[in-house]
């Protein structure tokens, strides 16, 4: 039978061929979530999760990370994305969706690495750069609908498919594209550390963020490692992940706001730009219905609503699934702001994600949005506004959201003529 096309090259995932039965599964799992030409390929890696005898798997990096870390000369440091702590505990026998964060911090630091950040740092500065560009293109009546463009998947499909609409992106660089940003520019200079001794890693859900590093303006990122890549590191090195202490992010890129958190989540994006943008525009704490705005948390794959910030309305739409937004792409000029996810539930159903069983995957993404979820609503800063560590990088280095400055090394520039270089 057929079989999803891997190019030898590919460097989010590749294929094991002696494994591979030629069973088809991964083709239909593709048609089903993509529904994509022959031999098109948007590295989303949702073709690993359900090939039912392994022989699809991440490209692994986790060998030259190690390797980094016994030269004596570099600085080894990993971000860690929202979805990896709600779901590194299914490798290891714990509940479903358990929150694991500051275990996952204390086994990164067993295993050598110098510095260990939270992505949800670099999510805040994500939302507050798409917050700014959103209220602008909507004050400017220019480039509406705003994209988001947080998943690489998703604008690898813009750039095949939509190539005339591509301004309709956000220039904002992934959380991780401004985690690493920041890290190699802002934290180098405060440590006093030559960026060149620096190596970053992006801890990740994620197999196609292993193909964003390789495209113009991401160069900053210099590994991604997967959840399930982790895993198999951990075991390697033979470390009781049960019984590792526990440990604190690193203070500077240090944890971020609930917001950031959400990412993780199908709509969670959506969420947090509207918390910032309701700020922005008032000077003023959003409502309480912000902080939960439950028709962005159904498991429908398009889910819609209409939000009052105050100074106007705004239409909104989160989409789950590249199929999906094919079904209502000429339909999305109604709307002023769309997130699109390519992989089920948002990034906590990425292919960089343990594998389980596929009749059970619907729980364990349940289980682990509800936990970024709960873990958002414990945190006392929810806005990504909120974070002192956000507010100091501005003042001190920033200036401000959309400056000069933020353009050169938060955003990037979608251009048909640019594409996949």
């Amino acid at each position: 039978m057929d079989r999803v096309f891997v190019a030898e090259d590919n460097p989010s995932f590749q294929r094991i061929e002696e494994r591979c039965l030629h069973c088809g599964v991964c083709l239909n799992t593709c048609k089903k979530q993509n529904n994509l030409p022959d031999k098109a390929c948007l590295n989303c890696g949702a073709c690993i999760l359900t090939c039912p005898v392994g022989a699809l798997v991440p490209r692994y990096n986790y060998k030259e990370v190690l390797a980094n870390i016994n030269d004596q000369e570099k600085f080894v440091i990993i971000s860690v994305s929202p979805a990896v702590r709600v779901a590194i505990g299914d490798e290891f026998g714990f509940a479903k969706g358990e929150f694991l964060e500051k275990k996952l911090v204390g086994v990164l630091k067993s295993l050598g690495f110098h510095y260990v950040f939270d992505t949800t740092f670099g999510a805040d500065l994500t939302t507050i750069e798409e917050a700014t560009e959103l209220i602008d293109r909507i004050e400017n009546k220019q480039n509406l609908p705003l994209f988001s463009s947080c998943c690489p998947s998703w604008v690898l499909n813009m750039e095949m498919n939509h190539k005339d609409d591509l301004k309709h992106l956000s220039s904002c660089k992934s959380p991780i594209g401004m985690q690493s940003s920041m890290i190699k520019n802002y934290f180098a200079k405060l440590k006093a550390i030559e960026k060149e001794n620096i190596i970053t890693v992006a801890l990740a859900p994620c197999v196609s963020k292993k193909s964003e590093i390789k495209r113009k303006g991401f160069e900053d990122t210099d590994y991604v490692l997967t959840t399930s890549e982790l895993a198999m590191l951990i075991r390697e090195k033979g470390i009781d992940f049960k019984n590792v202490a526990e440990a604190e992010f690193d203070h500077i890129l240090g944890k971020g706001s609930g917001g950031g958190v959400i990412f993780g989540s199908s709509g969670g994006v959506c969420e947090s730009v509207l918390r910032t943008a309701y700020f922005l525009l008032n000077k003023e704490k959003a409502p309480q219905d912000f902080f939960n705005l439950e028709s962005l948390r159904t498991n429908d794959p398009i889910k819609t609503a209409e939000i009052d910030l105050k100074k106007f309305k705004i239409k909104v739409a989160v989409i789950n699934g590249i199929s999906e937004v094919n079904k209502v792409y000429s339909s999305l000029k109604d709307y002023d702001f769309v997130e699109v996810m390519t992989c089920s539930g948002g990034c906590v159903g990425g292919g960089g994600q343990p594998l389980v069983r596929t009749a059970e995957m619907p729980e364990y993404i349940k289980a682990r949005r509800e936990n970024l979820y709960h873990d958002d609503a414990n945190l006392t800063k929810k806005s990504s506004y909120e974070n002192p560590d956000i507010q100091k990088i501005y003042q001190d280095y920033l200036k401000y959201p959309g400056s000069d400055k933020a353009q050169d090394l938060l955003h990037v520039k979608y251009d048909v003529k640019e594409l996949c270089k």
